[in-house]
């Protein structure tokens, strides 16, 4: 409960001082910049790198310089970002900024002046459907149109959402829930999953919150109507040391490395665990022979280096924030936001092959199927290779949009100054293999596709966030800090935005704006969203009759006692310094998680 300890906000849960809401409110902070030059290298000119030096010991002090941009950023010839150029997917390119880049998350303006939150944006170009979230500081969920009318709404949990919600084809919410249980993994809690009838009746309640593991981020439903799950366990510092992890490169005195869950719910209450995948049992280390897992990295892969954060770790070392299921393949992709990487794994293992390096479809065991993002994480690349930039929502584009069976991830930014939507296209064979060249990274060595904002530091959403390719071929957008959805096309135009009006203590009128918390984050935040057509099997035969906005009407305006109160009044943060940038919400957010 320590206001200024490095994980007191992870998650954006707020820990709120006595009667904050009745504290004058203080100004929204205006976006800064940070004095940092320099463009980014272009991720896609791969091929014409050296290969990676020989593997070093990773301290974290062990850090490559960025490259010199190549020629083709510093001639001027890419087209202006927003005019997309189709390669593949469609690619987009444009002109790097120059100099710095902001490093406050940034919430664009309305379509009209006063306009603040709601619907901002709805045109013909918009895919139609319904959209469903969750609210980050309330424990309602909502079914909104595209007209930003709520169709339908579920109000009966007493829980936030820890994080995510799904609408199942039967019409029933299941909703991952925030218990505010032992804090266990600071960031991401979850702990519970309800599943509520439409009618919002509390069906079926299961708990998975210990002094030993807790339930955190997401889920993903198997066809069997089995859930897959994230959590973490709990180990000593003794048991990391033996495990072959440096001390010296342990920030806490325990470790919360991920593990994966499948449950078959028994209704009411409860359910069986019947398959389980631990990270733990696919380490490689090369700190010391003498321990367990030893090995040559670059050798292996298919195993989690314990150094592959790069820096000294965290307790919640992997911090994987998405799951998501290919019933085609029988697999499961995770995103794994302390490795900057996402990873794919067999789950048509047994759960005593999953502990192991041999069987299941991919004769894997629980090993790694492939990995993307960072291939410094398995010592074939440096720095300059990263990809991803503490990423969320990795997931298989679904069939019957454009691109399926490639992969959407949201990356974040962080450390960079803005965010991206991108798809890659993974090496998969027609086995569900991924071949990798000898001694070399996993491909491909660039997205196919990517979206930043025309201005790229326009669009900046530090952490959580999401996206989701679309049947028209558009892409739905959370910029989940922000608490602001957005539709684009494959060009890059906006066709459609919301932003959330519901923040910790009730609902904002039109022309009011969302407060921040002590790092800065809107606290109007939704972790992610997801849009449902017309056709959709949950929507069949229900009553989706408009019954209004969610926002109060502008006539409300300053009277809701909510207009850009901040929950911890004097503790925000002044924003970035030219020169070392201290005190920046970035560097806080870089320094709790362990690069600073």
């Amino acid at each position: 409960q320590d206001p200024d300890h490095p994980y007191y906000h992870m998650g954006f849960r707020v820990a709120l001082p006595i009667d904050a809401e009745k504290r004058p409110p203080m100004a929204p902070n205006p976006v800064q910049d940070a004095g940092r030059g320099g463009r980014e290298p272009d991720r896609g000119r791969t091929e014409d790198r050296a290969p990676p030096p020989p593997r070093a010991w990773r301290g974290w002090w062990n850090r490559e310089p960025p490259p010199p941009p190549p020629p083709d950023q510093q001639d001027g010839r890419h087209p202006p970002r927003g005019k997309a150029r189709s390669d593949g997917e469609g690619t987009l390119r444009g002109n790097r900024s120059e100099g710095r880049f902001a490093e406050d998350n940034k919430l664009l303006a309305g379509a009209s002046p006063g306009q603040t939150v709601g619907l901002l944006l709805n045109t013909p170009k918009a895919c139609d459907g319904y959209t469903l979230f969750a609210p980050k500081h309330g424990t309602m969920t909502y079914l909104i149109n595209n007209e930003g009318q709520v169709v339908h709404q579920w109000t009966k949990s007493r829980y936030e959402p820890g994080q995510t919600v799904h609408l199942l084809e039967n019409g029933h919410l299941l909703r991952c829930c925030f218990t505010h249980a032992r804090g266990f993994t600071r960031g991401g809690e979850g702990g519970r999953l309800e599943e509520y009838d439409w009618d919002d009746n509390l069906l079926w309640e299961f708990d998975y919150a210990t002094d030993r593991h807790v339930l955190h981020h997401d889920i993903a439903v198997l066809p069997s109507g089995n859930i897959l799950a994230l959590a973490v366990e709990r180990k000593t510092m003794e048991e990391c040391v033996a495990a072959g992890f440096d001390r010296r490169m342990l920030r806490d005195s325990e470790l919360y490395p991920d593990y994966v869950i499948e449950i078959a719910p028994e209704r009411p209450k409860g359910g069986k665990i019947v398959w389980e995948w631990h990270v733990w049992d696919h380490l490689v280390q090369d700190n010391a022979p003498q321990k367990l897992n030893y090995g040559v990295v670059v050798d292996h892969p298919e195993r989690v280096d314990v150094n592959c954060n790069g820096r000294p770790s965290p307790a919640f070392w992997n911090h994987m924030n998405s799951i998501a299921h290919n019933a085609k393949l029988d697999q499961i992709m995770l995103s794994v936001r302390g490795c900057n990487e996402l990873w794919v794994i067999d789950h048509s293992t047994t759960t005593a092959e999953a502990t192991g390096h041999s069987g299941g479809r991919g004769g894997k065991g629980g090993d790694l199927l492939y990995r993307w993002g960072n291939p410094a994480a398995y010592g074939r690349g440096g720095e300059r290779d990263r990809q991803f930039f503490q990423q969320h929502d990795a997931r298989w584009i679904p069939g019957g949009s454009p691109g399926a069976g490639n992969i959407m991830v949201f990356n974040n930014g962080l450390g960079r100054g803005y965010s991206s939507v991108e798809v890659i296209v993974p090496p998969a064979d027609a086995d569900g293999g991924y071949p990798m060249p000898g001694g070399a990274a996993y491909g491909p060595s660039a997205p196919a596709w990517r979206y930043t904002s025309a201005n790229r530091t326009d669009f900046y959403s530090s952490e959580i966030s999401g996206a989701q390719r679309l049947p028209n071929g558009n892409t739905l957008v959370c910029a989940g800090v922000l608490g602001t959805f957005f539709e684009v096309t494959p060009q890059g135009e906006t066709v459609w935005k919301y932003v959330n009006p519901v923040v910790r203590g009730g609902v904002l009128a039109e022309g009011e704006q969302p407060g921040v918390d002590d790092r800065g984050h809107y606290l109007n935040a939704v972790f992610k969203v997801r849009r449902y057509l017309r056709h959709y099997p949950g929507l069949a035969g229900r009553n989706l009759t408009p019954t209004g906005p969610i926002e109060l009407p502008p006539s409300m305006k300053g009277k809701t006692n909510l207009d850009g109160v901040n929950t911890t009044p004097g503790r925000r943060p002044k924003g970035p310094e030219r020169g070392d940038g201290k005190g920046s919400e970035e560097q806080g957010i870089l320094r709790s998680l362990g690069y600073l």
